[in-house]
């Protein structure tokens, strides 16, 4: 047959403007496939409680703004800013102030699906803060959407307390541009993620993380009130190799990269199709990060390190492989199905994470034990 995936390329300049985690509800959305995400949120709690107790409270004259960057559209993003509200406001009653109120925005890319999002938010609790703060089927604070990349400015100077961003910033704003040139010695030519690639094309991903996160922390220094603090969290990896992504590698550029091939030499679609597509995520090492921590100088460190995050895969039945298997497939689909849709369209998209979950099965035994995620966790300040 031949190669019918023609639908043109997503540029880097467009990425900005289509990506997000899949929307809506359905199987692979990924309001259906984040349980992972709140597992490991949930097991860093008392890392953030650890940033908030350190926060400066406000005057009770302004609301205290907290900002979730990076938010996607499932019910996680909700509960971590409840959590953060319900313990700023028992600060605020233990040390005798008067509880301001409270605002939280809820920051994405444009393309993320904001309506599944706010149709999840309770309604605003009552005519006083000390009634919303009681009601339990009530939210406790004004809330906005905001769209638009957290690598630039997105807020006013000096106007948020609290940034918060779980599981977003290994995203890169951009494939390397040389990494898609085939002229280029970094052209990543037969795969589709950085793991397992050469160490030009290691380093081309590295650089664009760091110039992302540079760009993150100089955007933030400028919106974040004095006394305010940052808490970040996303994939990292233990090895000092940016080639070996760790769990990250595992997810993309196993059974994700043979589905891939699978299409190539199927002749669904030609390969320079497949080498035209790349996975904009990097994990960094402790030292990546901290490297540009420093070199920009905006924030001081109040902690830095790297935590086991277990595995992305959450299922009912251990022992059930074909489980495993969409549950992989459906792993994959909700973070990058959107790319994947816009670079080779629905049927041939549904050809391929069907051969994901196929993979999958054949070895679940194996990626139970195997696929384990490590994050960075970073609690910033500034000086």
């Amino acid at each position: 047959m031949a190669p019918i995936g023609d639908d043109v390329v997503v540029s880097n300049r467009k990425l900005e403007r289509m990506f997000s985690m899949k929307g809506g509800k359905g199987e692979a959305s990924y309001a259906n496939n984040s349980q992972a995400q709140a597992r490991h949120a949930l097991s860093m709690l008392h890392l953030l409680k650890e940033t908030l107790d350190g926060v400066r409270l406000s005057s009770p004259d302004f609301p205290f703004a907290v900002a979730d960057l990076g938010c996607s559209s499932g019910s996680n993003t909700i509960y971590m800013v409840d959590v953060i509200i319900k313990h700023m406001s028992k600060r605020y009653e233990a040390e005798g102030f008067e509880t301001p109120e409270f605002s939280a925005f809820f920051s994405d890319l444009p393309s993320n699906d904001f309506n599944t999002l706010f149709q999840l938010l309770p309604s605003y609790g009552g005519d006083s803060m000390e009634e919303c703060l009681a009601s339990d089927s009530h939210r406790s604070y004004f809330a906005a959407g905001v769209p638009g990349s957290f690598y630039k400015r997105l807020f006013p100077a000096k106007s948020i307390d609290l940034f918060y961003s779980a599981f977003s910033l290994h995203w890169l704003s951009q494939v390397p541009d040389v990494v898609l040139d085939k002229k280029s010695t970094a052209y990543n030519v037969g795969r589709i993620f950085i793991h397992g690639a050469n160490e030009i094309t290691a380093n081309a991903y590295k650089k664009q993380f760091q110039a992302d996160l540079a760009g993150f922390l100089r955007s933030r220094s400028k919106e974040i009130r004095s006394g305010g603090s940052m808490f970040l969290v996303c994939l990292g990896r233990t090895g000092t190799d940016p080639a070996d992504q760790g769990g990250a590698g595992l997810l993309f550029g196993t059974h994700f990269q043979d589905a891939w091939d699978d299409l190539v030499q199927e002749g669904l679609i030609a390969s320079e199709k497949r080498d035209s597509f790349n996975i904009p995520v990097y994990a960094p090492s402790l030292e990546d990060f901290k490297e540009v921590v420093e070199a920009d100088g905006s924030f001081v460190v109040n902690k830095l390190e790297v935590v086991s995050g277990g595995s992305p895969l959450v299922v009912n039945q251990p022992d059930d492989a074909a489980e495993i298997g969409r549950a992989l497939a459906n792993s994959c689909r909700s973070v990058s199905g959107v790319l994947v849709d816009a670079h080779i369209g629905d049927q041939l998209s549904d050809e391929l994470f069907s051969r994901v979950a196929s993979r999958a099965t054949s070895q679940a035994k194996e990626l139970l034990e195997q696929l384990q995620f490590s994050h960075i966790v970073a609690s910033l300040s500034l000086p």
